[in-house]
């Protein structure tokens, strides 16, 4: 059996975990801001037309 660094092993385990991590919170938060921001815009743009649509 080869010798085996054990500093290094524990720093493989976390990086592992911490992406693990990652991956799950992309999954649940994963939008970016630049689609967040698009559909703000969007949703901003629909409520201006809609209001100057309206009749008084």
């Amino acid at each position: 059996m080869k010798p085996m660094n054990l500093n290094r092993a524990r720093k493989a385990r976390a990086r592992a975990e911490a992406k693990r991590q990652a991956d799950e919170n992309a999954a649940r938060f994963g939008r970016t801001k630049a689609e967040r921001e698009g559909d703000r815009r969007e949703a901003e743009r629909a409520r201006r037309d809609l209001d100057g649509a309206k009749r008084e």
